[in-house]
């Protein structure tokens, strides 16, 4: 994986040079036959692929911010910009083998002192949430998802929004996290874990009406405190 930039308009696309040979605009349009997918905040597509899918991702603000901004953001340079933060965050956790989508593509275009964002990532195969599978029959397998969660905790990422949408398992029943959006790494400090358990407890609580059990929980504090 090698990171490559070029130009593109009033802005410019950060890539991976091993999945694309060049990158442009036309890479951020979703075809008329693409599916939307479940994307947070923002506008998310299915992009089939000859090797798989990827997942087209439009930045668009939260909250109050929402309304006046919409999907814009101030303009502080290419590196602050969140599409590049997050490429490059994933990036480094893909190389460092933690289960995270493998980023392809990333692209910042810039309205004057403000910015639109995208970005392209491959799609885990066969990826269901856990909010998905709290309304269903299957199984959840929360040790592993704590030993997950305790793994992203030791290589001190932080994870802005963890909660029962952006932990997925894939086919083979893998647990993975999605959505790094101003992630970052911090100090090795114990407080900021515990309240990234904690937003995810809320998380997994509010969704499951009370379904989540104690000794659910407990199973994945287990699991967290075991050591890959």
């Amino acid at each position: 994986m090698t990171e490559r930039t070029q130009a593109a308009g009033r802005g410019a696309i950060l890539y991976d040079d091993a999945l694309l040979d060049h990158a442009d605009d036309a890479l951020f349009v979703p075809p008329p036959s693409a599916v939307s997918a479940a994307g947070g905040r923002g506008r998310a597509f299915i992009l089939p692929r000859g090797d798989g899918e990827w997942v087209l991702r439009h930045y668009r603000r939260g909250g109050h911010a929402a309304r006046f901004l919409g999907d814009l953001y101030l303009w502080n340079g290419l590196a602050a910009s969140r599409p590049w933060r997050e490429w490059r965050l994933l990036a480094s956790l893909y190389k460092e083998g933690l289960p995270v989508p493998r980023p392809v593509a990333a692209r910042v275009s810039r309205q004057g002192l403000f910015y639109r964002g995208d970005l392209v990532t491959r799609r885990i195969p066969g990826a269901r949430s856990l909010a998905e599978l709290l309304g269903g029959t299957s199984d959840i397998p929360w040790g592993a998802v704590g030993r997950t969660l305790r793994r992203f905790h030791d290589a001190n990422v932080w994870h802005a929004d963890l909660n029962a949408h952006n932990i997925v398992l894939d086919a083979r029943g893998n647990v993975h996290l999605l959505d790094f959006d101003r992630g970052e790494r911090r100090a090795a400090a114990a407080g900021w874990k515990m309240a990234n358990l904690l937003r995810l407890k809320r998380s997994l609580d509010k969704l499951s009406r009370g379904r989540v059990h104690r000794e659910l929980w407990s199973a994945l504090l287990d699991g967290y405190g075991r050591r890959s």
